[in-house]
């Protein structure tokens, strides 16, 4: 049976994000708002915990994790950024996009690209993720909350919360947060290529 915070989506209640990171310490997987809607998240080293967010989405072994950081710096520890990507990177975070970079030695093998050894990282715009991340100190590994056989994530915590109480640690309702998906770029090629438009406007992105 998973807890359930009720977080304030502008001021986090701090003992509330304390006992949320307590939780992703621990092994736990939790349910978490984003600038662009719910996600799926647990701590990098826990990898039953990544194994029982494949079961709840029932990924393969393909699916790629995202990185989500709390600034540039902590990006810097998990991706390769050279100049003119920190310079993009600077101008559009926080914000709804994913960024694909070339990995560092840093990520668990098991979270890269099986060929190409690259990482999806993100910093979201909502202050209660912001908070999750200043208190544990490292990026949470996420995927969006987008259930077997649907095409939309899930955007209300009390039907998150029906559905899937027994499969997971905690829920965080803090508010709607929106349900379209981020926007994609891909800074592994010569230039940056836009491979999913979503909330995130793609338009400084293409060439």
């Amino acid at each position: 049976m998973s807890q359930f915070f009720q977080i304030h989506p502008e001021n986090p209640q701090k003992r509330l994000i304390k006992q949320a990171v307590e939780i992703l310490r621990s092994g736990g997987v939790i349910v978490y708002p984003t600038d662009s809607g719910y996600a799926l998240g647990c701590h990098l080293g826990e990898k039953p915990a990544a194994d029982k967010i494949k079961r709840v989405r029932k990924l393969d072994d393909k699916h790629n994790f995202t990185l989500v950081c709390r600034d540039l710096s902590d990006i810097g520890v998990y991706a390769k950024v050279d100049n003119t990507q920190y310079r993009l990177l600077k101008t559009f975070t926080p914000g709804p996009y994913t960024f694909i970079l070339d990995a560092t030695s840093e990520v668990p093998r098991r979270l890269l690209h099986p060929k190409r050894r690259t990482i999806g990282v993100r910093v979201p715009d909502n202050a209660i993720v912001q908070a999750l991340l200043g208190e544990l100190g490292e990026p949470i590994m996420s995927s969006t909350l987008i259930l077997p056989g649907e095409s939309d994530p899930m955007t209300d915590p009390y039907d998150i919360r029906d559905t899937l109480e027994h499969e997971l640690d905690l829920i965080i309702d803090g508010g709607f947060c929106g349900m379209e998906p981020t926007t994609v770029v891909n800074f592994t090629g010569d230039v940056p290529a836009v491979t999913r438009v979503g909330k995130g406007d793609p338009t400084p992105f293409e060439v």
